[in-house]
């Protein structure tokens, strides 16, 4: 929004927080406009329809960002249940799938290209315990995103992954919660003082990190880099 794109702000259930998020975004950049569409990712028809919604409202899509994911699910990897298990394949992977499936059918029958984004994670580079799934997701997402990029070329389409280090979003704060208990800390904020610590430019990642490297992607700067994992983690994964 404030690079002046319209929006649309997806989750399962459009309730006051995310009517907030659309409403602060309609302020932003060149007042963007904006829509909120209700979407589980882990069903293709509810992908195939907010993509329909979305360009029924905007005529088209530019730039789609698979930012949904499940990782609070944080228990040895010997007592994680079946259910656990499908549960975040479906969203984290499942649900990257079926949207960029959707958005790029609407990006090559408009004809102009596009641009994806996916969300993936530190985690999607290194191995953490107690997050077996998330882990086998995000790995997973790397490789959707390498071979989605191949097919999509031909029609302008690029395809490319971001992967932040922790970020305390709410998600992010029940990771630091978990976390810090399992790994004996007195208390979060000597987890968080020790995880600065370990990173190169002395603190965590932010959403904004997150949220720059994306807007760099979607731009024409970024015409040419497609199949990509780009590390956003300060120097903390470099692989």
């Amino acid at each position: 929004a404030d690079e002046g794109a319209n929006c649309v702000v997806s989750d399962r259930i459009i309730d006051d927080e995310a009517r907030s998020v659309a409403d602060d975004l309609a302020t932003r950049g060149g007042n963007a406009k904006v829509a909120a569409i209700a979407c589980d990712v882990s069903q293709a028809d509810q992908c195939r329809a907010l993509v329909a919604e979305t360009v029924a409202a905007f005529g088209g899509i530019d730039v789609f960002v698979n930012n949904a994911g499940i990782g609070f699910m944080m228990k040895p990897m010997l007592e994680v249940e079946p259910a656990d298990w499908d549960t975040v394949i479906a969203v984290n992977l499942s649900g990257a799938f079926y949207c960029t499936q959707a958005a790029a059918r609407a990006m090559i029958e408009r004809g102009a290209g596009g641009r994806i984004v996916n969300i993936a994670s530190q985690a999607a580079k290194s191995g953490f315990p107690h997050l077996p799934a998330y882990v086998s997701s995000k790995h997973g997402m790397i490789g959707l995103t390498r071979a989605t990029a191949i097919e999509l070329g031909a029609h302008g389409i690029t395809v490319n992954a971001v992967c932040p280090n922790h970020v305390t979003t709410g998600l992010g704060a029940e990771q630091n919660a978990y976390f810090s208990k399992l790994l004996g800390f007195a208390n979060v904020d000597d987890y968080l003082a020790n995880m600065a610590a370990k990173n190169p430019m002395g603190r965590p990642g932010l959403a904004s990190d997150t949220a720059s490297a994306c807007a760099w992607l979607a731009s024409d700067d970024a015409g040419y880099v497609t199949g990509e994992a780009l590390n956003v983690s300060g120097g903390e994964e470099m692989h």
